[in-house]
């Protein structure tokens, strides 16, 4: 375990992943698993993924986490433009304060990585509670580049969130 994991062994983290065909049973969701190994990987104890359809079900997947004290709760997929996508909507009415840096930087990543759709997606990173909820695209090189961004700040952010020095 890397110096960040032991900072926060044991520190519960939540993946949900928005998909109304996962959750239907059509295919298999694919980028729960890799944000549950990277959570691991720092440190985080987290469990299988919780999927579920997109809108209402998965704000309440996010505030079931951030009850149930969940430090960092990572969300996959519904965060495109279609009618559906409405990931980023239930989770804005949760958050306390939003931390646009992070959902910004996986954006731009995405676009470096020569994926210009990446600006399409309306995903947010902010605070509820003593959680930091951050929203991911839901396809695997989106989430391979998000994990590329926030690997090396995640565990820093946890512990501003309440008050560890800098």
């Amino acid at each position: 375990m890397t110096d960040a994991g032991a900072r926060v062994a044991g520190l519960p983290a939540t993946v949900v992943v928005a998909s109304n065909r996962a959750a239907a049973g059509v295919y298999e969701d694919t980028t729960g698993p890799l944000l549950v190994t990277a959570l691991a990987e720092l440190g985080f104890a987290v469990d299988a993924p919780v999927v579920c359809p997109d809108g209402d079900p998965v704000g309440a997947a996010i505030a079931d986490a951030v009850a149930g004290g969940a430090r960092v709760v990572l969300t996959t997929g519904g965060t495109g433009l279609t009618p559906t996508d409405r990931t980023p909507e239930v989770t804005r009415s949760l958050l306390d304060r939003e931390v646009p840096g992070l959902a910004e930087a996986i954006r731009a990543a995405g676009v470096a990585k020569g994926v210009p759709t990446a600006v399409l997606s309306r995903g947010l990173a902010g605070i509820a509670g003593d959680c930091l909820v951050i929203n991911l695209p839901g396809s695997r090189g989106g989430v391979k580049d998000a994990l590329e961004v926030l690997t090396p700040v995640l565990v820093h952010a946890v512990e501003q969130i309440v008050g560890s020095d800098h």
